[in-house]
């Protein structure tokens, strides 16, 4: 019977898996904490734990809580099981939960055998080893001439096309890092002013920290340019001429410039992992808190509340972009984390193409993947203790957006559910990597980190590289799955490239010349100058608050920019600018993502209660007074086509 049956899953997972997939072990057994309960098989193999036929559960996180006759074990990697379990508990970090009774009748060797299978398989094989030859073998299958479902920003010509989508003229593409010897953590190539030499570009990328200088993460179609950068390296020297190429580069031919205060006002990387902790103990099923202590647990946590920050941080840059023609410059130490974050919502509030399908997963891929987000390390892969989820709250921020503005948006909840879970998934390096050149390197082609780029690895050249991403939905997910991740309440009216005139915007002015304001604390202070290194050798040691002149009141200035949003008043919005609300109720618990592990929620009934149905009832009644789409969700979903959806607009 097992060569059969090893035979019959193997087939199946051959299907539907995952290239250079094995199975270690399997039992049957049925899925519990479900109404009704599933028989079917827990299968462990070399990559994820699947539950059939119900499609697989993935966890590849510990511990494992087994539960057996009248004893109970708990089991990390390396843990060895000392009887034969009736039931396994296990826990994911991405909140989810597979329960799974094994079946009696002589099976029990098997039972023991899988779930040992799964406590060995993650203790012997780390996150590099696995992303690692995973990503080989399935390189290996991929034809040279096989075509991203995205851009992925690998060539000088995907960097254009972007540019030119954009209609940001006065940058260029530059490839000053194309062999990583300017900054490892960027990418290969990124846009510059068109009046920067790549010399200059190279010094003046020198006087910030980890090299990461100022460059264009999106141009706003009415002028403005919106920047990103790291902080000033005040202990550096530089030259007048370096001075004035940084200065250049940060104006972007604009006379007025804004630096923005990213980490002003937003938790820090260890309030964003503690408060994520704390959510995940919250929201498992088998958590102490009471009922009636449920509610002020959650708001103990302090992750609705970082939500909020973010949130209203994005909404101030918003207006600061779009009321008046200037350079925003965002300055992040690192320039890795909630720089990427506040830009990337910028995008989506300020730009309805943002708001598309390809639209959003361009602007992952430019903002977080090519921008060198340390994924790795912040999700818990390396080892290292800089471990925060940044980029998962950042993807709450997207759902409170999705909920206040439902019709604004192509995708739907589903879509960034499955972006939620695929940051784990070990099938493709998109996430699995800190920086774009560790995601290119391979075994023996580099021989330090500071090692210039190796033409040898995939991705030389301008060809495209055949590694798989995650936009490859298809390889996790059913044609029927994926109709899913369409919002059926999006406006298909919302036209991306009608929503504003590029070539004469209305509503935007230019600003008074020569003015530089550093933003901080919800406020315009302005400043003599843009570079701490200008006038006196003692600057070098200054903090970014420097020379300020407070003889200029910065209300007035605010009153100049139709005020931030809470000064808007009755001014009306520019086209296709969305402004959140960040009161108490208005920021959400995403119960979706983090209940889904009580049995209650993953069977649909998130409100069992009378009180609860009625709020639900509530909900939906606003949801749909917001959903106005001119056809209606029928007609909409029959232009969908799965196998088209992710690689072409509507």
């Amino acid at each position: 019977m097992p060569e059969p049956r090893s035979r019959q899953l193997g087939s199946c997972l051959a299907s539907g898996g995952l290239p250079g997939e094995q199975i270690l072990a399997w039992a049957p057994g049925v899925r519990k904490g479900l109404e009704p309960e599933i028989p079917g098989t827990l299968i462990c193999s070399n990559l994820r734990v699947t539950f059939q036929p119900r499609g697989w559960q993935r966890s590849q996180e510990t511990p494992l809580s087994m539960n057996g006759p009248s004893r109970v074990q708990l089991l990390r990697p390396g843990s060895l099981l000392k009887f034969i379990p009736e039931e396994i508990l296990i826990h994911g970090q991405d909140f989810r939960l597979l329960r799974v009774g094994f079946e009696a009748g002589g099976l029990e060797p098997q039972a023991f055998q899988v779930t040992m299978a799964i406590v060995q398989a993650r203790a012997q094989n780390s996150p590099a080893q696995q992303y690692a030859g995973i990503t080989l073998s399935k390189a290996g299958q991929s034809s040279d001439s096989r075509k991203p479902p995205i851009p992925l920003l690998e060539t000088t010509e995907d960097w254009e096309t972007e540019r030119k989508k954009q209609a940001a003229r006065g940058w260029r593409v530059s490839t000053v890092n194309e062999r990583f010897d300017v900054a490892t953590s960027l990418p290969r190539y990124f846009w510059v002013p068109n009046r920067t030499l790549d010399s200059e570009v190279r010094r003046a990328f020198g006087h910030f920290h980890q090299g990461r200088g100022p460059r264009l993460s999106w141009h706003h179609p009415g002028g403005s340019d919106l920047l990103r950068c790291g902080g000033f390296y005040t202990a550096s020297d530089p030259n007048k001429e370096d001075i004035r190429a940084v200065e250049s580069m940060l104006q972007a031919g604009h006379s007025d410039v804004v630096l923005v205060d990213t980490m002003d006002e937003l938790p820090s990387l260890a309030d964003v992992q503690l408060a994520h902790l704390r959510l995940r103990a919250l929201c498992l099923p088998d958590s102490s808190v009471a009922e009636d202590k449920w509610l002020s647990a959650l708001e103990g946590t302090r992750w609705l509340d970082y939500t909020r920050s973010c949130l209203r941080k994005a909404s101030d840059i918003s207006v600061l972009v779009t009321s008046r023609v200037r350079s925003v410059v965002l300055q992040e130490r690192g320039d890795r984390d909630f720089n990427g974050l506040l830009s990337s919502l910028v995008q989506l509030l300020s730009a309805p193409e943002a708001r598309t399908l390809l639209g959003f997963q361009s602007l992952v891929q430019r903002e977080w993947v090519a921008a060198g987000h340390p994924f790795l390390t912040r999700l818990g892969g390396s080892g290292a203790s800089e471990e925060a989820p940044v980029f998962l709250l950042f993807l709450d921020c997207v759902w409170q957006l999705l909920q206040q503005f439902p019709a604004e948006f192509e995708f739907s909840e589903f879509f960034l559910l499955a972006l939620h879970d695929s940051v784990r998934v070990p099938d493709t390096l998109t996430f699995l990597r800190d920086t774009p050149w560790e995601r290119g390197k391979q075994s023996g082609q580099f021989n330090n980190y500071t090692q210039v780029y190796t033409p040898g690895f995939p991705g030389a050249g301008n060809s495209i590289n055949p590694q798989l991403s995650v936009w490859d939905w298809n390889l996790r997910y059913s044609n029927k799955q994926i109709l899913q991740f369409c919002n059926p309440g999006y406006n298909p009216e919302h036209c991306p490239d009608s929503w504003l005139p590029r070539q004469q915007p209305s509503f935007m002015v230019p600003g008074p010349p020569s003015s530089v304001w550093l933003f901080s604390r919800g406020a315009l202070t302005p400043l003599n100058q843009l570079c701490p290194w200008r006038d006196s050798p003692s600057l070098l040691a200054v903090s970014s608050r420097w020379l300020p002149r407070p003889a200029i009141s910065s209300e007035s200035l605010a009153d100049q920019e139709w005020g931030l949003p809470s000064h808007w008043g009755a001014c009306p919005l520019p086209p296709g600018l969305l402004l959140p609300g960040c009161l108490g109720p208005q920021i959400r618990l995403w119960r979706r993502c983090y209940l889904r592990g009580r049995p209650e929620v993953q069977m649909g009934l998130s409100a069992p209660t009378i009180s609860g149905l009625q709020e639900e009832l509530s909900h939906l009644q606003e949801l749909l007074r917001k959903w106005t789409p001119r056809i209606s969700p029928e007609d909409h979903s029959k232009k969908r086509n799965p196998n088209t959806i992710l690689s072409q607009c509507r």
